[in-house]
């Protein structure tokens, strides 16, 4: 199934990055490892936060990867993200969504079946190389669905659908948990088969998410951390940390 590959590292990226709450807008985080080059970019609302409880935040992550050479890129087969300890998700009373609902659907469909759920979108753009033949790019909505919490785990569902030249829907799943470790307090992860050889990766994603209350942070001492490695087929890893700065209130 060449079409699962072709959105998971901006669905994957784009959502452990929302997780943390961590984005804003000051200068691109740049992560550079080989030939592989990740740029993040964007930012959460409001900057201002209270000091000692957690209060709602929007957010909207921007990413771009390409190689140095200009080659084709590997594919990713797993993402692990911590995230800070002041920040998180908050799923309680929010409609929950299956897998399954929204396996084989368009985006159109996937809004009728799960739309109490949504509680992101975006778009992204993806370049398949097949053998022989010459690069093609191809563009997806993307919407992510709250899957529920079970055992301390919430799970989030996103589903993109492309319609030409490779057609089909896809559904990647995110496990979020509570992670200690000094700073970070979340750990994503996602793992990702290796598909068709990889011949599908994305070149660039926005992804926002706006659902009143779902995500939440709070703002002790003036910043929020992440940490966050990508592991791709080549062998090749990006592991970059992040500092983002808020506003202490209260």
């Amino acid at each position: 199934m060449r079409k699962r590959l072709i959105c998971t590292f901006a669905l994957v990226v784009a959502l452990v990055a929302a997780l943390a709450g961590l984005a804003s807008a000051e200068k691109p985080t740049i992560v550079q490892v080989g030939n592989l080059k990740l740029t993040l970019n964007g930012g959460f609302s409001p900057k201002a936060l209270p000091k000692n409880k957690l209060a709602p935040i929007k957010l909207k992550i921007e990413g771009q990867i390409a190689t140095l050479d200009g080659t084709h890129l590997p594919a990713l087969k797993e993402a692990i993200v911590d995230t800070d300890k002041n920040g998180t998700i908050n799923a309680k009373g929010v409609p929950v969504c299956t897998s399954g609902k929204l396996q084989a659907q368009t985006t159109a469909n996937a809004k009728k079946a799960c739309g109490k759920a949504l509680v992101g979108k975006g778009v992204t753009t993806a370049e398949v190389e097949f053998p022989e033949q010459k690069p093609i790019n191809v563009n997806s909505a993307l919407l992510a669905f709250n899957g529920g919490v079970k055992g301390g785990t919430t799970t989030i569902f996103i589903h993109a659908f492309f319609s030409s030249p490779v057609n089909g829907a896809i559904v990647t799943t995110v496990k979020v948990s509570k992670h200690k470790s000094g700073r970070y307090g979340t750990r994503s992860i996602a793992s990702i088969p290796k598909i068709a050889g990889g011949f599908g990766s994305v070149k660039s994603f926005t992804l926002e998410f706006n659902r009143p209350g779902y995500l939440m942070a709070k703002c002790p001492d003036g910043h929020l951390n992440a940490k966050a490695t990508s592991v791709f087929s080549n062998g090749d890893k990006l592991t970059g940390s992040f500092v983002r700065s808020c506003t202490p209130k209260g």
